[in-house]
């Protein structure tokens, strides 16, 4: 079995404190909010390099992004599954131009996310250690 490798990505906009959520439009996540984000290609070194190309094919942007924070990796159980998730710094909100696996954008207040969630997305903002790491960084800024 091929190891499965991802990379997201959940914007910050350092002016307003408001992250960047992407509204889903395919397969079994179809009408769920989430990040921007996707699978490794072979030509990926690294798991940024796997997130800017996701970038800039959903939502057209990676030069204004000022600093990417590691927030929470993830592996399953029988070690198949990977996924890198990072806080995308930038300094204000920005209108995505989107591609076709996303028909809408919302800017959102910390807890103040839309619903519903990508199943990953839910679980990033259940855990506690995460909710933290993104409660100093929103103070830090």
């Amino acid at each position: 079995m091929n190891k499965i490798i991802c990379s997201g990505g959940l914007f910050l906009a350092a002016e307003t404190k408001k992250f960047l959520f992407l509204l889903r439009t395919q397969g079994k996540t179809a009408g769920h909010w989430g990040f921007v984000g996707g699978k490794k290609d072979p030509s990926d070194n690294t798991p940024v390099d796997t997130l800017n190309r996701e970038i800039e094919e959903e939502i057209g942007l990676t030069q204004s992004i000022k600093k990417y924070i590691p927030l929470e990796f993830f592996i399953s159980n029988d070690q198949q599954f990977q996924y890198s998730t990072y806080v995308l710094l930038v300094d204000k909100e920005f209108i995505p131009v989107l591609n076709d696996e996303h028909s809408g954008y919302a800017w959102c207040a910390y807890d103040k996310w839309p619903k519903p969630l990508h199943q990953g997305a839910n679980k990033i903002f259940n855990n506690k250690i995460t909710r933290a790491k993104l409660e100093l960084l929103i103070s830090l800024i």
